[in-house]
């Protein structure tokens, strides 16, 4: 999806509270961790060196920062600290700096103030702070606006605020924060002009974000989640609990690569757990799915919508060996998927490529072409741009996985859920494109190296094969010419070879 700053101010939203206790540990896979019940009490006096701000006396964190030089820790004593009465109150920090709260140190912008921290200073550490109450635009964040290389946010609750809680650039750690309750997302990844690379993502709880509900404010706008990344080259996104966000919990949209997601808990987002969208090189492993993509799903069979919504959705995106990576492949292995509204669907949209009027990321190309006007008539019509100018949803490696699925904790009694897919659509648009007709669904399906294999799946599961027409039965689905699922196991044993 196109991604754009919005330039007006909005009013503050009203917070709509989401209460969740954190579940117990998972017996087969991994349990949570709840910054936002348990923030550790560091910090509680200023350390040697430190420049006090007490929110009684200096009223303008701003004012401070600019008076000290590069790598000041500043400390700040417990209350509300507030950046003054102009929209555009900020902190503009300086490399190195350090900002410690006080246990009880809330910075508030009061539904005035846009944003907390900006500007592209490097180094910068935020640690233990509440920042609430700012007002950032659609697609901009509260917290590192301008997507700064190599901060630090650890141990800090960000909350209650419009737009994003926090931006990222290279080389961000983003550790043991609770991201909640933010207007759009809880982490919005993207720099512009350039590739964000090394982020780390790692222990935090990112709930109830999108509060504003922007896919219905502008529809197909697809700018709403837990945590969206643009052109991300290395992430490691692990032991987070990701939950009862208003949309996806993990999107990946447009040139992302090397992502390993592993040990997260996935529960209760209302739309997709993991949406990894023409991109490339993903280990996705012993994370919980539970009851996602309930919301989305229901809306879609109630409009009797037959695409395969699912949990782990794959749209153009798969494994290139030529775009280095720790893995040439999508994995996905050792995860445990319990009563979500379906299981793992592979697509490729036909009509979407380099230069098609279709590619929502307007002006992308894909890693493998130098020039996107190369991907035209008559060249794209034969080798190499045939293949190259294409996301494809390619070398997906499906295994060892549980999949359990009861209709009835899912309320669907139906046959729109429940569902594994690989398929594409019948290519039609524009008039130039060579995909048109089944070709790209024959790739799809049968000859870019997608398999399932050594499952294990209780449940009524169904599978789709080729297009939406084709439903299958699990042994349809192992026979030829499909020949998925070997070593499968279909009555919740262990795999049977």
């Amino acid at each position: 999806m196109v991604r754009r700053c919005a330039a007006v101010l909005v009013a503050l939203c009203v917070v709509q509270t989401v209460l969740v206790s954190p579940p117990a540990a998972v017996a087969d896979g991994p349990g949570p961790t709840a910054p936002c019940d348990n923030q550790p009490a560091n910090h509680s006096t200023p350390p040697a060196g430190a420049v006090t701000v007490r929110p009684e006396v200096d009223n303008d964190l701003h004012a401070k920062t600019a008076a000290g030089p590069a790598g000041t820790t500043f400390w700040l004593a417990p209350g509300t600290h507030t950046l003054g009465d102009d929209e555009f109150g900020q902190v503009i920090p300086k490399d190195g700096n350090v900002y410690l709260g006080a246990p009880g140190a809330v910075l508030d912008g009061r539904g005035l103030n846009r944003f907390a921290f900006t500007q592209r200073a490097e180094n910068v550490v935020i640690d233990g702070l509440t920042i609430q109450g700012f007002v950032a635009p659609q697609d901009q964040g509260v917290v590192n606006h301008d997507s700064g290389d190599g901060w630090v946010i650890r141990n800090s609750t960000i909350q209650h605020n419009r737009g994003a809680a926090l931006m990222a650039g290279a080389r961000q750690v983003i550790r043991h924060n609770c991201l909640r309750e933010n207007g759009q997302y809880g982490i919005n990844a993207y720099q512009e002009g350039d590739t964000i690379t090394d982020l780390v993502v790692e222990a935090n709880e990112i709930s109830g974000n999108n509060t504003d509900d922007w896919e219905t404010k502008v529809p197909g706008c697809g700018c709403s989640g837990a945590m969206k990344f643009w052109a991300v080259d290395g992430a490691d996104i692990r032991d987070n609990w990701i939950h009862h966000n208003h949309g996806a919990g993990l999107w990946a949209d447009t040139n992302n690569n090397d992502f390993l997601v592993e040990g997260n808990l996935f529960e209760d987002n209302e739309a997709e757990a993991v949406f990894y969208e023409i991109s490339y090189n993903l280990v996705l492993r012993e994370n919980t799915f539970r009851r996602n993509t309930l919301v989305q799903g229901t809306r879609f069979a109630e409009r009797g919508d037959n695409f395969p919504v699912g949990t782990v959705y794959l749209s153009e995106a798969g494994g290139e060996p030529r775009v280095p990576a720790r893995t040439d492949r999508i994995e996905i292995h050792g995860n445990v998927f319990e009563d979500n509204w379906s299981g793992i669907t592979l697509w490729e949209n036909a009509d979407r490529f380099c230069n098609s009027p279709a590619n929502t990321s307007s002006g992308y190309c894909t890693e493998l072409v130098e020039s996107r006007a190369t991907c035209t008539r008559p060249g794209i019509a034969s080798a190499p741009l045939y293949d190259d100018c294409r996301w494809k949803t390619q070398r997906v490696d499906i295994r060892d996985n549980t999949f359990r699925f009861d209709p009835a904790r899912v309320d669907c009694d139906g046959d729109l859920c429940g569902r594994m897919a690989v398929l594409a659509n019948y290519g039609t648009y524009p008039d130039w494109s060579p995909y048109h007709g089944h070709g790209v669904a024959e790739a799809i399906t049968f000859g870019q190296d997608n398999r399932w294999h050594g499952n294990t799946y209780t449940g009524p599961w169904r599978f789709l094969a080729h297009d939406t027409s084709r439903a299958l039965t699990p042994e349809q689905w192992r026979s030829e010419p499909y020949g998925q699922d070997t070593c499968s196991s279909f009555t919740g044993g262990a795999p049977d070879c």
